[in-house]
C-alpha cells in the first residue's frame, strides 16, 4: 500500500480530508470504551491502569488491521457485553481467575480465527434464526443496563424484593440520571461523541461536588505489565470447572463474538455501499480475518474480546469509505494513551449512563421479532429476560436456543431448523445435564 493511493480514495468517491474527518467522528462515538472497559474489568480484579492501556492498544491494533487488511472504514475495540460476560460471569459467577479468563479469550480467538479461515463462521451465523439474534442482542443490552443501574446506585439489593430503588437523596444516582438525560439530548440533537461528553460531564460534576479526586489530565501511560501476556491458557484448560465448564464459556464467547462482529461488519459495510459487487466479498472475508485476529491480540495485551463497533456507522455517515478512516481511529486511540489520569478519575456512576444508553440502543432489536409466531418470539424473549435475571449471558443463550429447538420440535416444524441451531442447543443441554 503506497501512500494514499493504496486506499483507492478516488475509486470510492472520497478524499483524504473526508476520511480523516470520518475517522475522528468514529473515534468520538466509540472513545467512551477507554473509560468503560477499565471500569468493568477492574471488577474482575484486573489493574485499571493496565486495562486502560490494553484497551487503547487493542483498539488501535484492531482498527489498524481493519484498515490495512480490508480497507474498510470500521473501528474495533473491546466489545460491550463481552467485557461484562468476562468480568461478571466468567470471573465473578464461575470463579475463574482473570488470567485464566484471558486464556479462554485467547482460545476462543483461535477457534474464531479457524472458523473464519474455513468458512464455518458464515455457516454458523447463517444457521442461527434472526429472532434469536434479536433476542440475544436485546438480552445483552438488558444485562448491561442492570450493571449500569447498579453502578449508578439506582438499583440496590433488598432482602424483601431482591432489588429496589437506591437512595435518590445522594449525589451519585442523581448525577448518573443527569448524565443519562444529557446523553439522550445530545444524541437526539445529532451531537458527535454524545456518550463521551456525558461521561466527562458527570465526572466534572463529581469533581465540583468533591466526589472525585483530581489527578490531572495528561501523563505518560501507566505500565501494561500487570496484564501483558498474563493469560493462563494451561490453567483455563485444566484447573477450573472441568471440560463442560470450559465448553460453556467458549461457546458463549464464540456465539457472541460471531453475532456481534459479523452483524456489525455486514451492517456498516452495507451502509457504506461496500457489499454491492461480487468482488467486494473478498474484502468482507478480509474484514472477518482482521476482526478474528484482533481477538487474539486483545487477549495477549490483557483485555476481553475485541470486536467491530457499530458506532463506525457515524464515520460512514460522515463520508468514510476506506481503511484510511480506520487508520485515523487507530492513531487517535494511540493518542488517548496520554489521558490515563483522566481515565483513572472517572467513577462508576459516570460510566453507568453509557452502559444504560448503549443498552437502550440494543433493545431496538426487538422490533424485528415476529410477535405473531410464538415459536420465534418466545425463545427470543426467554434469551433476553434470562440474561439480566440470572445475571448471566450464558444462561440467557441456553434458554433461547433450547426453547427454540423444543418449540419447533413440538409444533412439527423441526425441519425448518438449521443444523447449527440444533448443535448449539444440544451443547447447552449437555452442559447443564452434566
Amino acid at each position: 500500500m503506497k501512500g494514499w493511493s493504496g486506499f483507492r480514495l478516488a475509486e470510492h468517491g472520497t478524499s483524504v480530508r473526508t476520511e480523516l474527518l470520518a475517522g475522528f467522528t468514529t473515534f468520538l462515538t466509540m472513545a467512551y470504551i477507554v473509560f468503560v472497559n477499565p471500569d468493568i474489568l477492574s471488577a474482575a480484579g484486573m489493574d485499571k491502569g493496565a486495562v486502560f492501556v490494553a484497551t487503547c492498544l487493542a483498539a488501535a491494533l484492531g482498527s489498524l488491521l481493519m484498515g490495512l487488511l480490508a480497507n474498510w472504514p470500521i473501528g474495533l475495540a473491546p466489545g460491550m457485553g463481552l467485557n461484562a460476560f468476562f468480568a461478571f460471569s466468567v470471573v465473578g459467577a464461575m470463579g475463574y481467575p482473570w488470567p485464566q479468563a484471558l486464556g479462554l479469550v485467547f482460545i476462543s480467538g483461535c477457534m474464531f480465527l479457524l472458523l473464519t479461515l474455513t468458512g464455518a463462521r458464515r455457516w454458523l451465523v447463517d444457521g442461527i434464526p434472526q429472532s434469536l439474534r434479536s433476542g440475544i442482542a436485546a438480552g445483552i443490552g438488558l444485562f448491561l443496563a442492570f450493571i449500569g443501574l447498579q453502578g449508578a446506585g439506582l438499583v440496590v439489593d433488598s432482602p424483601a424484593t431482591l432489588v429496589t430503588l437506591g437512595d435518590l437523596h445522594t449525589a451519585e444516582p442523581l448525577l448518573a440520571l443527569g448524565g443519562l438525560v444529557l446523553i439522550g439530548i445530545l444524541d437526539a440533537l445529532r451531537v458527535r461523541g454524545a456518550i463521551l461528553i456525558g461521561i466527562l460531564a458527570v465526572t466534572g460534576a463529581g469533581l465540583l461536588l468533591g466526589k472525585v479526586h483530581y489527578a490531572g489530565l495528561i501523563a505518560l501511560p501507566p505500565s501494561l505489565s500487570p496484564t501483558f501476556l498474563k493469560l493462563d491458557i494451561a490453567g483455563a484448560l485444566t484447573q477450573h470447572g472441568g471440560a463442560m465448564a470450559l465448553l460453556h464459556v467458549l461457546l458463549v464467547f464464540l456465539l457472541v463474538e460471531m453475532f456481534d462482529a459479523t452483524g456489525t461488519l455486514a451492517g456498516v459495510a452495507q451502509r457504506a455501499g461496500l457489499l454491492g459487487k461480487p468482488e467486494q466479498r473478498v474484502q468482507f472475508d478480509r474484514a472477518l480475518l482482521a476482526d478474528s485476529t484482533a481477538v487474539l491480540a486483545g487477549s495477549l495485551l490483557g483485555t476481553s474480546s475485541t470486536t467491530a463497533f457499530v458506532e463506525s456507522a457515524a464515520g460512514v455517515q460522515a463520508g468514510g469509505r476506506t481503511g484510511l478512516t480506520a487508520l485515523t481511529v487507530a492513531a487517535l486511540f494511540l493518542l488517548a494513551l496520554l489521558f490515563s489520569p483522566l481515565a483513572g478519575m472517572v467513577p462508576a456512576y459516570a460510566t453507568a449512563p453509557a452502559l444504560i444508553y448503549v443498552a437502550g440502543l440494543m433493545l431496538r432489536e426487538l422490533v424485528h421479532l415476529d410477535w405473531s409466531d410464538v415459536t420465534e418470539a418466545m425463545p427470543a424473549c426467554l434469551a433476553a429476560l434470562g440474561m439480566p435475571f440470572t445475571y448471566s449471558i450464558a444462561n440467557g443463550l441456553a434458554l433461547g436456543f433450547v426453547s427454540h429447538a423444543l418449540l419447533k420440535l413440538g409444533t412439527g416444524r423441526w425441519r425448518g431448523v438449521h443444523v447449527a441451531t440444533w448443535v448449539v442447543a444440544a451443547l447447552f443441554v449437555l452442559r447443564y445435564a452434566l
